[in-house]
């Protein structure tokens, strides 16, 4: 873990290196010591179907939901969540300086009762 999911209104494409975005909440994730990176995910979702505000078409949004396993104390979680909001925040400054933009990001534990996984990176990356 974590699993970073990038919402992005989809008139943002053309402005944003989503790649670049992804590679640098992927390493920022890794940096901080608690997250190993095997486990580390990040996908994207363009959302064609958005209102913002005032609906004006020009406006944006970004949203970064972190889903991470249970057990971290609070502070782990505060400081990891502010390492990768300054990342995701630095890397949209010129489309937040062009136009109305919002920046989110959010932490969820996910429910361990419900949560299956196989994976066999750790070993892979291992090698």
């Amino acid at each position: 873990m974590p699993h970073l999911i990038v919402e992005y209104s989809a008139n943002l494409e053309a402005e944003i290196d989503l790649d670049g975005l992804m590679r640098r909440l992927r390493d920022v994730a890794a940096a901080g010591g608690v997250f190993p990176l095997p486990g580390i995910r990040v996908r994207a979702a363009r959302r064609d179907h958005y209102l913002i505000a005032d609906g004006d078409p020009e406006h944006g949004f970004v949203h970064v939901t972190a889903r991470i396993g249970v057990g971290r104390d609070e502070a782990t979680r505060r400081t990891q969540a502010q390492l990768l909001f300054d990342a995701l925040c630095d890397h949209l400054a010129p489309v937040y300086e062009r136009r109305g933009l919002g920046i989110s990001f959010e932490v969820v534990e996910i429910d361990p009762v419900g949560s299956l996984k196989r994976n066999n990176l750790h070993e892979r990356l291992r090698r």
